[in-house]
């Protein structure tokens, strides 16, 4: 089902259609950063990967709470975006020698999923305002707020070390 499908006719569909996005999408991440974990260098890294991994699968189960709570059962979608960060992310890290470039690159990679898992769970709490669903609204919520943190973490990690290393 496309975006523009005529499967999606209702801000319900669009929604539905965008919680099977970011499902899929978080069930990539999951396996895709242990391979990230593995190449880190920097152990502060390494153990920002580790947390987030852990908070991921914790995320899945909360997006097939979100599932439950509207009436469908958890099912994901291909999500092409995340593939392709996804699929850059491994491109550029294999051509990477230096471990300090490879840090940074890393380092890139992930806060790019972040930033695409912010807007997904930023639009997908609106919606679900919208639709008068305050309970998925509310748990949506919880998810883009631990994303911010991810994000903001992962941040200063760049910003105190990581960057000027890889410089």
């Amino acid at each position: 089902m496309g975006l523009l499908s005529k499967d999606i006719k209702t801000l319900d569909d669009l929604f539905i259609h965008t919680l099977q996005d970011i499902y899929y999408a978080e069930q990539q991440i999951t396996k895709a950063l242990p391979e990230m974990i593995a190449k880190a260098s920097d152990q502060q890294l390494k153990q920002a990967f580790q947390t987030h991994l852990a908070e991921t699968e914790h995320q899945i189960q909360m997006v097939e709470q979100v599932f439950r709570m509207h009436g469908h059962d958890p099912k994901g979608a291909t999500c092409p975006a995340i593939d392709g960060i996804i699929d850059e992310a491994q491109d550029i890290a294999g051509d990477i020698d230096d471990p300090q470039v490879l840090d940074a690159a890393l380092l890139a990679a992930a806060q790019a999923v972040e930033h695409y898992e912010i807007t997904r769970y930023g639009t997908l709490t609106a919606w679900a305002k919208q639709l008068g669903r305050e309970d998925c609204a509310s748990v949506l919520h919880q998810i883009l707020e631990q994303e911010r943190a991810t994000d903001q973490k992962l941040n200063r990690i760049a910003e105190s070390k990581i960057n000027t290393r890889a410089a």
